[in-house]
């Protein structure tokens, strides 16, 4: 956990949080943000998709895939009822925040992988296939969720143009396209395809990493520092959600009989929470909630749990669970 904790990434992370909370005049330009966010999306489905490649359609792949699905859908039900019963949201927001800890974060799956290289601990390519599948249904769920409450009306109408706006925000989402676009891509060049661009999506993956690491510190600070909404107990909501969400990965994914680093990965996507595609999707679909609060939570608490304390935990289980 102590390799973890002092890696490259997690300090350039903290960086950014103090520079933040210090207020201090340090930025990243937005241009360059979108662009280090999109290199990293491309490089992990293009390395997921070269890994499928050389290992093949496997019975593993099939098992992590159903199980992540099952996850995404069944995750947002109970931050759903938390966010009621006990944060005593609204149910539009509580919708949306159930929607955001259903779906999963690319850049907590990326620290993950890190973290796991660090500790020598190999997950498979498949992996990536299984976090494209889990971002998209848990937003299904989450409005399910406020049609159910009686908020149909801060619902699009199925036969809408509302629906189609969500449909494409939630199936063209660039990060989507992104990853599942780059994967393909990786499955049809295979190894030796990828060596032609290896000294560009490889060796530089770790350096762009740290710098959009950097930046992420720097906007969840912020986020922080600026939000007015967010309750102790929603503030508990954001550490509890992911850490118990993890702990379910993890116990699933093993019980399932995955490889500790599957395993691990798995918890890591189930603990991650959504603060880029699902933000989108729900300022289509429900534009009544408040998107300071969920953003708060995601961005704000969660993503920094995660990357510094989060991540080495559900390793660690991952590992246990294997046994010695």
């Amino acid at each position: 956990m102590s390799a973890t904790l002092l890696s490259p990434m997690v300090l350039f992370f903290a960086l950014g949080a103090f520079a933040a909370l210090a207020r201090s005049d340090l930025t990243i330009p937005e241009a360059a943000g979108k662009t280090m966010a999109i290199y990293l999306m491309v490089a992990i489905g293009l390395k997921g998709g070269v890994a499928v490649a050389a290992e093949g359609a496997t019975t593993d792949l099939a098992i992590a895939a159903a199980l992540g699905l099952s996850l995404s859908l069944a995750l947002p039900l109970p931050a759903y009822w938390v966010g009621r019963r006990m944060a005593n949201l609204s149910a539009t927001d509580a919708a949306a925040v159930a929607a955001h800890y259903g779906s999963v974060s690319v850049v907590t799956f990326v620290a993950g992988g890190e973290a796991l290289r660090i500790a020598g601990i190999a997950s498979s390519g498949y992996m990536v296939a299984v976090l494209a599948l889990m971002e998209t249904p848990a937003i299904v769920v989450g409005l399910l969720l406020a049609r159910r409450a009686g908020k149909g009306s801060a619902v699009p109408n199925a036969a809408g143009s509302g629906s189609q706006g969500l449909l494409r925000e939630t199936l063209l989402n660039g990060s989507v396209v992104l990853l599942i676009g780059s994967f393909v891509i990786g499955l049809i060049v295979g190894k030796d395809g990828f060596a032609q661009v290896a000294p560009v999506f490889d060796i530089g993956f770790r350096g762009v990493l740290c710098l959009f690491l950097l930046d992420m510190g720097l906007a969840a600070a912020r986020r922080l520092r600026e939000t007015r909404s967010l309750t102790m107990r929603l503030a508990a909501m954001a550490i509890g959600l992911p850490a118990l969400n993890g702990v379910i990965g993890v116990i699933a994914a093993s019980a399932a009989g995955l490889e500790v680093g599957n395993a691990a990965a798995m918890g890591i996507l189930a603990a991650s929470a959504s603060y880029i595609a699902v933000p989108a999707a729900m300022r289509i679909a429900l534009p009544q909630a408040n998107a300071g609060v969920s953003l708060a939570m995601s961005l704000g608490l969660t993503f920094p749990f995660n990357v510094v304390l989060g991540i080495p935990l559900y390793i660690a289980l991952a590992q246990r669970m294997a046994g010695p």
